[in-house]
């Protein structure tokens, strides 16, 4: 099957063998005593993909909490993350389901699972978010306090610490720097506390090669893992992985509507835009990703193309100055890397722009459709009709 020519309108696909083949290959790098969980926000549409090859799920929104709910994801493999837990959110997790780990990112939120867990006489399953001196989690004196009074609190189980501090880290030393923060955290807890951790969960924002930057990603897991085997502290270690995980499983398929010659400059128009593509903030058009033209990957490029989106904006622009072959209106380009974030990340209601269609390939080989090509200005208007 030719899933280049699956519809005539811009989509995604992503491929289950391919990210069970990824989760193998990290797996083979870091051992196996480092558990791996899956950030879903990267890609929804991976969770049962990632799910037998993760040990579980982090869970940032009540929309991602019935996406698991609707697949069946079993509570004891999700961690309940997020800055805004909404105390209804919460409560009806809490009332309804048992095993679930939370993650506190404050204080609000540790009084709010507290008061819940007397409420229903549940113990309930914490990680204490280290803030990265950002919005998120809490501070290290903060975390220092909740575990020394601890015994304050029975109906709360201290599984924790967590900690994330941004993604595309291309640095050893800077994951250095934040493995020797936690450990001496960690040490700390334990002889001043009389608290050993039982895990430490860490995002290392593993870097995904973009833009064909040069990236030695075996030298950095590998490294990592040494980090991690050199510390005071021992436990069981889990690494929260999104990106790194499922950018490579994806592939986003869009069409040339027009073209045309400005002032010297060729523009391709696409039936998609950066609505629907985005990696890694906005500056797609100041790099040059790995994009081909279906059916003709083996010619020999004739000229250099701006590929623009369908959207009103000068921003609108996913590259510049690309060499490609001999192009016209309906061939395909195929944009890799794309199981991350693209899907959910675009600003997919401006225009009222379709949303693409979403295939998956599975874990046999088999195509079927997830999501069709969805219209989007039912929620973009008021339902109700213009009185005359």
């Amino acid at each position: 099957m030719d899933i280049s020519k699956l519809q005539d309108t811009a989509y995604y696909v992503f491929d289950f063998r391919a990210l069970g083949q990824r989760i193998d290959d990290l797996r083979g790098l870091l051992g196996e005593n480092i558990r791996l969980a899956y950030a879903i926000k990267a890609n929804p549409f991976l969770v049962k993909g990632a799910l037998p090859g993760v040990e579980r799920l982090e869970i940032c929104s009540p929309g991602e909490s019935r996406i698991c709910d609707a697949l069946g994801v079993e509570s004891a493999a999700t961690v309940i993350s997020g800055i805004n837990k909404t105390p209804a959110f919460i409560e009806e997790l809490v009332a309804n389901t048992d095993g679930r780990i939370y993650t506190v990112e404050s204080l609000t939120q540790f009084q709010l699972l507290d008061r819940l867990s007397g409420k229903y006489g549940k113990k309930l399953k914490i990680l204490l978010r280290l803030t990265n001196d950002s919005q998120f989690g809490i501070n290290e004196e903060d975390i220092e306090a909740l575990v020394r009074y601890r015994g304050d609190h029975p109906g709360l189980d201290y599984r924790g610490i967590q900690f994330f501090s941004g993604t595309q880290k291309t640095s050893l030393k800077k994951l250095r720097r934040e493995i020797l923060r936690l450990d001496e955290l960690l040490t700390r807890l334990e002889t001043d506390c009389g608290w050993r951790s039982p895990e430490l969960e860490y995002g290392p924002g593993f870097p995904v090669s973009y833009f064909g930057e040069e990236l030695d990603e075996e030298a950095l897991i590998l490294g990592l893992k040494q980090l991690l085997e050199e510390m005071r502290w021992q436990g069981e270690i889990t690494l929260e992985l999104g990106r790194s995980m499922v950018a490579c499983c994806g592939r986003y398929f869009t069409h040339v509507a027009d073209l045309k010659n400005n002032h010297g400059q060729n523009y391709l128009i696409l039936d998609g835009g950066m609505h629907q593509m985005v990696y890694y903030g906005q500056y797609m058009g100041m790099k040059l990703p790995k994009v081909t033209l279906c059916g003709k990957e083996n010619l020999p490029p004739a000229k250099n193309w701006n590929l623009c989106g369908s959207l009103c904006s000068m921003n609108d622009i996913l590259v510049k100055g690309l060499p490609l072959p001999e192009v016209g209106i309906g061939d395909t380009l195929c944009f890799y890397n794309t199981g991350a974030y693209c899907v959910t990340e675009g600003i997919s209601l401006f225009l009222s722009r379709d949303l693409p269609a979403v295939y998956i390939l599975d874990e046999t080989g088999k195509l079927h459709r997830a999501r069709e090509t969805t219209e989007t200005y039912p929620m973009n208007m008021d339902g109700g009709k213009i009185d005359n």
